[in-house]
């Protein structure tokens, strides 16, 4: 496990256990096109939030406005109490990787990193303490252009953490990572929110967000669809397998009851519905049941029930 405790550096800061990220009313339309719409969300110290939502559901436009790169049309954002522009030194509160990074082909990892270093005001021997950090001091010396994906989502990460930030947004950090450097990026995160920093953090891969995040913020078409912790989310969307020899009887008992069973080979599996209700239905028509099993919902399940619902 590595150490991710750095030394101390000027930081500007909010007031003592205030929200590190804090989005109001969030908007971004590109023509006639809402990017993003009247998001609200706030992002916590201490703490790995993970931001999901599925592709162009404005994960990335909304990284860049708290970032200042894009300019909302409406609403604001701040990090440790100030919007990302007003900072004299961005560095040393917020790191982002918001792509896989391209570098100068012929310039090793360690002058990319210098050449960063000296543009933000940081020490040189900043550069060696975050390519320990990323794990690429063997490779420091090698150019960028030989790296792998991996190699080059780890520098870039490095280049984030210069300035000793107290926030880190990172944008489908993972791609790239085999699954040893996936297991590396879980550990790197976990660690440096328990020293009391912030993160937010997208992926694609829930089964990962799932053993990493603390908290979620689940976004569809540019709008909140929930946020809360891991633990609240997935128990919210609990279901049951059941099944009874009347396969067609028992699907339409269900869908007259309100619900939307999901056939999941001979049983169906149905979410928002305790044993007890289910089981009341059954008798209520005659159907007599031959499953009736609670299961605990992933992160994937609960995300593709918010998401759809959202849809619909």
């Amino acid at each position: 496990m590595m150490d991710t405790t750095t030394n101390a550096a000027p930081r500007t800061a909010g007031p003592v256990g205030s929200p590190a990220i804090v989005a109001r009313g969030l908007t971004k339309r590109f023509g006639r096109v809402h990017a993003v719409d009247d998001l609200s969300f706030e992002v916590r110290p201490g703490r790995v939030t993970g931001f999901l939502g599925p592709n162009g559901a404005g994960k990335s436009t909304t990284m860049r406005m708290v970032l200042g790169l894009v300019r909302p049309t409406a609403g604001s954002a701040t990090v440790l109490g100030l919007p990302y522009g007003s900072m004299e030194r961005p560095a040393t509160a917020v790191g982002a990787v918001l792509e896989v990074q391209s570098f100068h082909p012929r310039r090793t990892g360690r002058n990319h990193l210098r050449v960063l270093a000296a543009a933000s005001g940081v020490s040189d021997a900043r550069v060696d303490e975050v390519l320990a950090l990323v794990d690429l001091t063997d490779a420091a010396d090698r150019k960028a252009g030989g790296y792998s994906l991996g190699m080059r989502q780890r520098l870039g990460l490095a280049g984030a953490l210069l300035g000793d930030p107290r926030v880190l947004i990172l944008d489908e950090p993972a791609n790239g990572l085999d699954p040893q450097g996936i297991r590396w990026l879980r550990e790197f995160v976990r660690r440096f929110a328990e020293n009391g920093n912030a993160i937010l953090i997208s992926s694609h891969l829930l089964s990962e967000m799932a053993m990493m995040a603390d908290e979620v913020i689940v976004i569809d078409r540019g709008r909140l669809v929930r946020q809360g912790s891991l633990a609240d989310l997935t128990a919210g969307h609990a279901s049951l397998r059941v099944a009874a020899a009347d396969h067609a009887a028992l699907q339409a008992a269900l869908v007259a009851a309100g619900f939307q069973p999901r056939v999941d080979g001979e049983a169906f599996v149905v979410t928002g519905v305790d044993a007890a209700d289910v089981g009341r239905i059954a008798a209520t028509e005659g159907i007599a049941l031959t499953q009736l099993t609670a299961q605990e919902s992933t992160l994937e399940e609960a995300f593709l029930e918010l998401t759809e619902g959202a849809q619909r």
